[in-house]
């Protein structure tokens, strides 16, 4: 039996692409292929606005680039004649609670205890973080725990917040030369105890 195919799909694929062609030549720019009997294509509603749109104007939107300038916000300074240091000058001064839980740590300390120390003093330095006292005592402990690295980086941060207070400064810089000589670091205790001897 013999089969016989038909060229219907060539005819098909024509007829297809025709109809296509004139939907394309029906649509024009803007516009859409339905065209109502009026003429003119149908527009989309406008918004519905509320009662005090005209009433009230919205703020301008800046880009950052077109933002206006500035005025200059004047510098808070200090009366000529405080006596205290300013806060940048010096670290926090040790409050009640943080005072009582570095006692607590020192008693703690000369009974041996020092991870029981360690965890005061480190609850000491939640209450007071910008005291070089506390980063002190914190050095101190670690030592007594044979910790000596970690001894070293709290002295370095209690010297940075020690400010100009010449006592604290002196103890800190005194307290890493004894860290740096039990480490091996002979130069860098000759270092910080010729710092010392400067103040």
């Amino acid at each position: 039996m013999i089969e016989r195919r038909t060229s219907r799909t060539p005819l098909i694929a024509t007829a297809l692409a025709a109809a296509l062609g004139l939907a394309g030549c029906a649509s024009g720019p803007g516009g859409g292929i339905y065209v109502p009997v009026g003429g003119e294509p149908a527009k989309a509603p406008e918004p519905p606005r509320t009662s005090d749109d005209g009433a009230r104007k919205e703020a301008p939107v800046w880009r950052k680039s077109e933002q206006p300038e500035a005025e200059p916000v004047p510098e808070l300074r200090e009366p000529a004649g405080s006596a205290g240091p300013s806060y940048r000058e010096s670290g926090d001064s040790l409050s009640p609670a943080a005072l009582s839980l570095v006692r607590e740590a020192e008693r703690l300390l000369a009974q041996g205890d020092t991870p029981a120390a360690i965890a005061r003093l480190e609850r000491a330095q939640r209450i007071a973080p910008r005291s070089a006292e506390v980063y002190f005592k914190l050095s101190e402990a670690y030592v007594a725990g044979n910790q000596l690295g970690t001894a070293e980086q709290f002295t370095l941060k209690g010297l940075s917040l020690a400010g100009n207070d010449v006592r604290l400064q002196r103890a800190g810089w005194l307290l890493l030369a004894d860290i740096r000589r039990a480490r091996g670091n002979v130069a860098g205790a000759d270092q910080a105890e010729a710092r010392a001897a400067a103040l």
